[in-house]
């Protein structure tokens, strides 16, 4: 009949969700290419570059008809498009990656997105990508959480292991690290936060530190030392020491802040975006303390 799907991929921050949805995506659309499925649209959104969680409604509509329209216009035609069965349109596969900044006081933008695919003909298939696993429940209450009971998956943090063959692939075509230093650094982000991204960083930053070593290993290869150097500048900045100490309420809107600038592309927001994003992130971390 046509009617499409939704699917909820949550996971904490460095754990492959993005990119293994954009993997996929690939294999479906070489897939298609060869014939083997029916040709589709893919288009995909991200919650930290709208201004507002109603722009969503503006950035789909234009990567879908390539036409511009107000938020509220935006909206009614998107539900035109999706409650009015159309055969011959294709299959459309909807990315919405950052969805936890997409929360309003309403919800409306949210039960928007998981209820055109669960409509007669809609042809929409909706991948949500989130950090938070209970995000649903947390703030969208039951008639948005509803409409996510068809399909879910979690992206469990990576272990020591898993950390380490990240690194080793990485480092496949040239040897600069040796086997301890990256034994280290795998251990000491599975340790603390299975984050793929971090363990990366460290990584570049040990090497931007042995090179600039007047002291260098007798191998020349990175060693344990460095990447101890690194991780000492990574976790124990006075930076980093003030932001750990900071209250609830400072942390979540130093969080909002750097959501904006990087929404925006700008560094500088609004005292209301800022807000508008706070709230946001008090909802998706369940802070009932902060008022």
């Amino acid at each position: 009949d046509g009617t499409g799907g939704c699917m909820y991929i949550s996971g904490v921050p460095g754990t492959g969700k993005t990119a293994t949805v954009h993997e996929v995506i690939h294999c479906l659309q070489q897939a298609a290419r060869n014939d083997e499925l029916p040709a589709f649209q893919f288009i995909e959104i991200n919650g930290m570059k709208l201004t507002e969680p109603q722009q969503a409604y503006v950035q789909i509509l234009k990567l879908l008809t390539n036409q511009k329209a107000t938020a509220i216009h935006a909206a009614v035609l998107l539900e035109k498009m999706f409650c009015k069965p159309n055969p011959k349109r294709k299959t459309i596969v909807l990315v919405v990656d950052e969805l936890d900044l997409l929360w309003t006081r309403k919800q409306n933008v949210m039960y928007n997105l998981f209820d055109w695919p669960t409509q007669k003909g809609s042809k929409l298939i909706v991948l949500a990508i989130a950090n938070t696993m209970d995000l649903p429940e947390r703030i969208m209450m039951n008639r948005v959480a509803s409409r996510l009971g068809l399909t879910r998956m979690s992206f469990q943090p990576y272990t020591y292991k898993q950390l380490q063959q990240i690194v080793s692939s990485r480092m496949a075509q040239v040897k600069a690290f040796e086997e301890d230093a990256i034994q280290l650094v795998s251990r000491k982000v599975a340790a603390l936060s299975g984050d793929a991204r971090r363990c990366l960083d460290i990584c570049r930053r040990s090497t931007e530190i042995c090179e600039l070593s007047s002291q260098k290993s007798s191998s020349g290869l990175v060693t344990m030392t460095y990447i101890m150097q690194a991780m000492d500048e990574m976790f124990s900045s006075p930076y980093i020491h003030t932001i750990r100490n900071a209250s609830m309420q400072e942390q979540i809107f130093l969080k909002a802040t750097i959501a904006e600038f990087r929404r925006l592309g700008l560094e500088e927001a609004t005292v209301q975006q800022v807000s508008l994003t706070k709230f946001a992130i008090f909802f998706e971390e369940g802070s009932l303390g902060w008022s």
